[in-house]
């Protein structure tokens, strides 16, 4: 039998590539997109003195509003046509990956669009510089310099990342010198996350048995990932990459202690970024395993992995002298209500329902931490599920090449999912928070009209200047978004496999 950390063949790509017309056009739509979202984030984006609580009436009524509205409807639509016009795939590697890099180059440029969170890191690195705990309080009572270029809803509240980004955007601020050299670093630490995520992605889809001209086109090729972790410098960028560079190393070498404690490592620094990538490493785990899938194998290896993740959370919150208040800061992340999440938006047609017959049910935090509870619930079925499905896999031992990828196309599927019911069940919901689970299901689904089309949709909902358009829809967008998780939660349960029925590993 092979050694399972071998790269298996390359898969077989069933799929038509899209003809060299229908491609240029995509590529060229897509630029001129990207460009006029480059021109909408200088008419109107999320610049520092750019007015806050904005409208799309009061933008639209702003000397340059009519253009910045056009360039920004017009620009959006192309990126996503382009991008969604080649969901099967692109004609090939190289081409993803030269158009994504096309795409991004006019937002690399652009001002701050569709968010004014790099500010909010921008003060939270001068907070610490300045021998302030960024965990302890906002950046008002800090006395930040730029705290008027900060979403008022971010000013009081204790930073909610990891103590290796505050390490990250404190950097930022030493170099930069001032907030728009802070800024343009920020920027170039999330580009620098996606370059990271960009190396590891090829390897990642051969693991799989997935075309890797399909994933590199649907993970770095969507607008999402150019708007907001390109343009916006979300931190979600750095994320990813230290995220898929620690999976890559897992399916490349299982079984490996050093392989793994650097691959634990890897997943608790992306941990440290953002505490949302700690439900992925159960099923690094899983795809960490040498050999039959036993418990003694899982509680070998999975040890490996999890000493390299808690070695760096105990080191990074000690270097950083701030401990884990990183922590406690997690619980401030949700002080907006929004019916993009769906929780808040069930919790508040409760609300709404009450207000009816003159009760005030309060229901928000209610369901919301009822949808905690049922988080915890989903991540532990859709491990449990991913183990089954990998015990099933020792029997294939005929099989080689087809264990080789049902094995990380298993665990990365898992992950994959785990990060949809995290987006999908936490209390508050960003377009930018669509892109966790993008990369890897890209990587481990047969299927992408379910998951493109959402993050599609996702790319709409935030205007140059950061303006969430979810603001000034509540109450129809609540009972919507109540109908449509309904909806989808019988038809999931509709197709439950049978009891003593399990899931074939796809």
């Amino acid at each position: 039998m092979t050694d399972p950390g071998a790269t298996p063949a390359p898969p077989r790509d069933l799929a038509v590539a899209p003809s060299p017309l229908a491609a240029g056009a995509a590529r060229h739509a897509g630029l001129a997109g990207a460009i006029l979202l480059t021109v909408a984030g200088y008419l109107g984006g999320a610049r520092p003195d750019a007015p806050l609580g904005a409208t799309p009436v009061s933008i639209w009524r702003s000397p340059d509003g009519p253009a910045t509205l056009t360039c920004w409807l017009v620009g959006t639509a192309l990126l996503v046509g382009a991008w969604w016009s080649l969901r099967e795939g692109a004609p090939s590697t190289r081409w993803a990956y030269v158009t994504a890099g096309l795409w991004a180059l006019p937002l690399l440029i652009a001002p701050p669009v569709g968010s004014r969170d790099v500010y909010s890191y921008a003060c939270q690195g001068w907070t610490y510089t300045h021998g302030v705990d960024p965990y302890s309080v906002g950046v008002a009572a800090a006395g930040c310099p730029w705290l008027d270029a900060v979403a008022p809803i971010w000013r009081d509240t204790p930073a909610p990342y990891g103590p290796v980004f505050v390490l990250l955007a404190a950097l930022a601020v030493e170099l930069g010198g001032g907030l728009t050299g802070t800024v343009v670093l920020l920027r170039v630490i999330a580009v620098a996350g996606l370059l990271l995520a960009a190396l590891c992605l090829p390897g990642l889809a051969r693991a799989a048995g997935v075309p890797t001209r399909r994933a590199a086109w649907l993970a770095l090729a969507a607008p999402l990932v150019g708007v907001h972790l390109v343009a916006g410098a979300h931190n979600d960028a750095v994320m990813l990459g230290l995220l898929l560079c620690g999976l890559l190393v897992v399916v490349r070498r299982p079984g490996r202690p050093a392989a793994l404690l650097l691959a634990g490592a890897l997943l608790g620094l992306a941990v440290t970024v953002k505490a949302s990538a700690v439900v992925v490493v159960p099923f690094a785990a899983l795809a960490g395993v040498h050999g039959r899938y036993t418990v003694r194998a899982l509680l070998r290896d999975g040890g490996w992995l999890a000493g390299g993740l808690l070695a760096v959370l105990l080191v990074t919150s000690a270097l950083s002298g701030l401990g884990f208040g990183w922590v406690g800061g997690l619980t401030r992340s949700g002080d907006s209500e929004q019916w993009t999440s769906p929780p808040t938006a069930v919790g508040l047609v409760v609300d709404y329902a009450g207000a009816l017959i003159g009760r005030d049910p309060d229901a928000v935090p209610v369901v919301r931490a009822v949808a905690l509870l049922v988080l915890a619930g989903v991540l532990v079925g859709l491990w449990w599920r991913a183990w089954r499905a990998l015990r099933d896999v020792n029997g294939v031992g005929q099989r080689v090449t087809q264990a080789e990828v049902t094995r990380p196309r298993v665990a990365l599927r898992g992950a994959a999912l785990a990060l949809v019911a995290t987006v999908v069940l936490s209390p508050v919901f960003h377009p930018w928070y669509a892109t966790w689970p993008l990369a890897l299901l890209a990587l481990s689904s047969s299927r992408t009209t379910w998951f493109v089309l959402p993050a599609a949709v996702t790319a709409f909902l935030a205007l140059p200047d950061g303006t969430n358009l979810a603001r000034f829809t509540k109450a129809p967008g609540a009972v919507a978004m109540t109908a449509l998780f309904l909806a989808v939660t019988l038809t999931l349960l509709r197709r439950r496999p049978r009891p003593g029925r399990r899931p074939r590993p796809r």
